[in-house]
C-alpha cells in the first residue's frame, strides 16, 4: 500500500489501526514457500453510494511471505487490493448497516459517526490515508 498526504475519495484509500494487527502462520511445505502469514488489520473507509457519501469499519486481510515485523511492515507488502476492504459495518448518517451484534454496533457507531461528521479527516486512533 502508499501512503498519500490528502484524501481522494477517488483513489478509495483506507486509515488503519495499528495497533490492531493479527494472524495465524501456517506452514506450507509443498508450496513456494515453507510458511505464510495471514494477516487482518482492522481499517475504516469513505466511499461514496448513490451519490452519498457512508463511512465503513471493518479490516484489511492478506496473506504474505515472510511474516511481517509489525504493522507498518504489512501494510507496506500489501500489494493487492483487489478485493478491498471486508466492511462489518457502514453509517449513511441516517442509518447503520452490518451484521453484528448490537454491542459491537454500539462500537462501530461510537467511531462512524465522528468520522463522518469531520468527513475528510482521519479519526482518532487511526493512520491514514493509504491507497492501492
Amino acid at each position: 500500500m502508499i501512503r498519500e498526504d490528502r484524501f481522494l475519495i477517488s483513489r478509495k484509500p483506507y486509515a488503519v489501526d495499528l495497533s490492531s494487527l493479527r494472524g495465524t502462520r501456517t506452514d506450507t511445505p509443498q508450496c513456494r514457500n515453507p510458511y505464510y502469514y495471514s494477516g487482518r488489520i482492522d481499517a475504516v473507509w469513505f466511499r461514496r453510494r448513490r451519490g452519498v457519501t457512508v463511512a465503513c469499519i471493518g479490516t484489511l486481510w492478506d496473506s504474505q511471505y515472510p511474516q511481517p515485523a509489525d504493522a507498518l511492515q504489512f501494510i507496506a507488502q500489501h500489494t493487492d487490493g483487489r478485493y478491498g476492504g471486508d466492511c462489518e459495518g457502514r453509517w449513511d448518517g441516517e442509518s447503520y448497516w452490518g451484521n453484528v451484534p448490537l454491542a459491537v454496533q454500539e462500537e462501530h457507531l461510537a467511531v462512524l459517526r465522528p468520522m463522518l461528521d469531520a468527513y475528510p479527516a482521519v479519526p482518532a486512533g487511526y493512520d491514514g490515508w493509504w491507497r492501492f
